[in-house]
């Protein structure tokens, strides 16, 4: 039996994610077996990049009007600076990374997505790595930032960059295997 068999998994991202940090957590979460839904706040596509240059697009799953952190077991968050600079400003977004916190629900985030974390009040006294550009915004928020490939801290993973995504793949799929199968549709 694959290690996520029954987890359900939101990845919350819009137009400017980074290309890698969401096409091969997604993967890797359903080759281990999660349902996993690509959330956004607009229905249709959400472009990707490559640092500064556009890639693919990714077919939403659901929006986020539609989507509720009860229906997840567990949320991932690709970086990508456009992508998490955009959601981070968004009261909806912070409402539903809020939930996932408050109900002690599982989180890797990686690379610029911290941001979202920032934004909405969760970083005080937690130990996290991210992309190097915004860790004072970590430190200003009352978190600790470290410059390691991946962190564990509580029910959360983080990782700087791209290249951190094996060991964030690995350590993601880790903890969502620890998560409560509550989420059933």
């Amino acid at each position: 039996m694959p290690e996520l068999d029954g987890v359900r998994v939101a990845i919350l991202a819009t137009d400017g994610f980074e290309e890698s940090e969401l096409l091969e957590p997604l993967r890797a979460l359903r080759e281990a077996g999660a349902r996993v839904d690509v959330v956004a706040p607009h229905s249709g596509q959400i472009q990707g990049f490559r640092h500064d240059t556009k890639t693919q697009t990714v077919t939403v799953d659901r929006t986020l009007a539609d989507a509720r952190p009860d229906d997840y077991d567990a949320l991932e968050l690709p970086g990508g600076a456009l992508n998490a600079d955009a959601l981070r400003m968004n009261p909806q977004v912070q409402a539903f990374v809020r939930a996932f916190q408050q109900a002690g629900k599982p989180m890797a985030v990686i690379c610029h997505a911290p941001w979202l974390l920032v934004s909405a009040g969760l970083v005080k006294g937690r130990t996290l790595a991210s992309y190097h550009t915004i860790q004072d915004d970590i430190r200003n928020a009352g978190g600790h930032w470290v410059d390691q490939e991946v962190v564990c801290d509580g029910n959360w993973v983080t990782s700087r960059q791209p290249s951190d995504l094996p060991a964030f793949n690995r350590e993601m799929i880790q903890l969502f295997a620890r998560a409560p199968r509550a989420a059933r549709r």
